[in-house]
C-alpha cells in the first residue's frame, strides 16, 4: 500500500477521466496507491476542496493558506480551529514561508505561518509547512510558535541536509516529491540518505512536479509509486518495505487519518 501524503486533487485536470474523480482514484486504487492527502492552499477554496473530496473515504484534508496566499488575508486562529471539527481533516496547512516568489509579503507570510502553528496546537494536527528560500525564518518560527507535542512535515523538501536535520530535531517529519527522480537533483539525493527511513513520507505534490519518466506531464497521485522508487533505491530497501514504512509514517504523523 502506497499513501500519497500530498496532493491537490481540486487543482487537477480531470478531462481524461471525463470530470469523474472517482476514476481518477480507481487508477491509483490499481497502483496501490490507496490512501491520499488533499491539502488547502486558500481558505476561500477549501469548501470546494472539501465538497470534492468528502464522497471517498480514502482521501483525508488538511485545512490551511499557502504562504503565497497570505497577501489576500492573514487568516486567524480561530477560522482554522472551526474548520477542523470537519470529518477526515488530520493536518493544518499547508504554511509556511516562501520568499522566491514574494518579498513584499514577508510580514504577512510569518504572521499568517504563526496562525496556522498555533492552530496546530490547540488542535493538536500536525503542520504541513512549504519553505523555500526562507530556512532560518522557517526554523525558528517553528521554534517559537510550533509544538514539539504535535510536530508536521517539510513537504516536497527541496533544502539542505542541515535543514533536515534542525526539522527532524523539531519533530518534523521530511516529505520527498517528484524532484527526487530529477536529473539535477543530486543534494536532494543526498539528504534522502541521511534521513532515517522512519522520518520520511512521500508525495506527489499533484497536479505539479510529476516524477521521471512523467516529467512534463500533469502529476498524479498513483505516480507517487515513481517516488517510492526512487526514495527505495537511494536507501537501499525493497520497494514494499519503503511502502509499508512510508505508510506507517503517515498514520503515526497524521493521527487522526488512524
Amino acid at each position: 500500500m502506497y499513501i500519497d501524503s500530498h496532493c491537490h486533487l481540486d487543482k487537477l485536470d480531470l478531462t481524461p477521466y471525463d470530470g469523474d474523480l472517482s476514476a481518477l482514484l480507481s487508477q491509483a486504487e490499481q497502483c496501490q496507491v490507496s490512501k491520499m492527502l488533499c491539502v488547502s492552499v486558500e481558505m476561500e477554496q477549501f469548501q470546494r476542496m472539501y465538497s470534492l473530496i468528502e464522497p471517498y473515504s480514502q482521501v483525508f484534508a488538511s485545512v490551511g493558506v499557502h504562504p503565497l496566499s497570505a497577501d489576500k488575508g492573514v487568516v486567524s486562529v480561530e477560522e482554522l480551529i472551526a474548520e477542523t471539527t470537519r470529518e477526515r481533516i488530520v493536518a493544518i496547512g499547508e504554511t509556511g514561508l516562501d520568499y522566491y516568489y514574494q518579498q513584499d509579503t514577508i510580514e504577512l507570510q510569518q504572521q499568517s505561518f504563526r496562525n496556522h502553528l498555533i492552530a496546530s496546537s490547540q488542535s493538536g494536527l500536525p503542520t504541513i509547512v512549504h519553505t523555500r528560500d526562507a530556512r532560518q525564518d522557517t526554523l525558528d518560527i517553528i521554534r517559537q510558535s510550533g509544538d514539539p507535542e504535535v510536530g508536521g512535515v517539510l513537504h516536497c523538501f527541496t533544502e539542505s541536509w542541515e535543514m533536515a536535520r534542525d526539522a527532524l530535531d523539531l519533530n518534523y517529519m521530511i516529505s520527498i516529491s517528484g524532484i527526487v527522480t530529477f536529473r539535477n537533483a543530486e543534494e536532494l539525493r543526498n539528504v534522502v540518505k541521511q534521513v532515517p527511513l522512519d522520518r520520511l513520507l512521500i508525495e506527489t505534490d499533484a497536479p505539479y512536479l510529476a516524477p521521471v519518466p512523467y516529467r512534463g506531464k500533469k502529476n498524479e497521485p498513483r505516480y507517487v509509486v515513481e517516488v517510492a522508487q526512487c526514495v527505495a533505491d537511494i536507501k537501499g530497501v525493497r520497494l514494499e518495505e519503503l511502502a509499508e514504512i512510508t505508510s506507517e509514517n503517515f498514520f503515526r504523523l497524521f493521527s487522526a487519518a488512524a
